[in-house]
Formats: structure tokens, C-alpha cells, sequence
């Protein structure tokens, strides 16, 4: 695999989480205003009803049962898994280019994602 076609599909990679992540959260979006349409807004708290949306297989769990509350946080949990399988996709690219340094260093990186993402509360 040469540098170019590594290039092209970390690109395209991006590109598809993105607008995936996009879809699914306008998808919630949509759900949400079908289900609360009629109801009083309070702008100046937020409260999250129901199923228990601060976990992520409580996410699954309402997004599997179509609440949209679910459905927007997993397209937030896959916009925030994007840039996590981009570094994925170039620690696989590099060891396929036996680049034991980018390989090491791409290590490194995920491990600091990662290390953010499970100590981010």
C-alpha cells in the first residue's frame, strides 16, 4: 500500500463517519420534533428523560427502540468514533508500508484518544 492510497482511504474513511454521524443525528433530529412537537421548550436546563443516555449501551439500548434522545447521542458517539478509527485505519496502513516508526507513533496517539475518551467524566 503505497502513501497516496493511504491518503484516499483515511479520506474517505472521514468523509463516511462524518456524514454518517450527520445522518443519524438529523435522523434523531426528526424523531425528536415527530415526538415533542407540542411541547413547552425550557432553554435553560437541560434533563435528559427515560432510558439512562450517560452510558454508552444505554445509548444503544434507546437508540435500538427508535427514542430519539437515543438516536442524536449515537450519532454524536459515532462522530466522536471517527477520528478514533481514522487513527486505526493508519496504524493498519503503516504496518502494511513496514513502518515500524508511524505505526509506534499512530500507537501512541490512540492511546491518548482512547485514555481521553474513557477518563472524560
Amino acid at each position: 500500500m503505497d502513501d497516496q492510497r493511504l491518503e484516499t482511504i483515511i479520506g474517505n474513511l472521514l468523509r463516511a463517519g462524518v456524514l454518517l454521524a450527520a445522518a443519524v443525528v438529523l435522523a434523531g433530529g426528526v424523531f425528536f420534533l415527530a415526538q415533542h412537537h407540542a411541547e413547552t421548550m425550557h432553554f435553560h436546563t437541560f434533563r435528559l428523560e427515560g432510558e439512562d443516555l450517560r452510558s454508552v449501551p444505554g445509548i444503544f439500548h434507546a437508540a435500538v427502540r427508535l427514542d430519539s434522545e437515543g438516536i442524536i447521542q449515537l450519532g454524536l458517539l459515532l462522530l466522536i468514533a471517527t477520528p478514533v478509527a481514522r487513527v486505526l485505519m493508519a496504524v493498519v496502513g503503516f504496518e502494511l508500508e513496514h513502518d515500524r516508526m508511524y505505526v509506534l507513533v499512530s500507537l501512541v496517539v490512540l492511546a491518548v484518544l482512547l485514555f481521553s475518551l474513557i477518563h472524560a467524566a
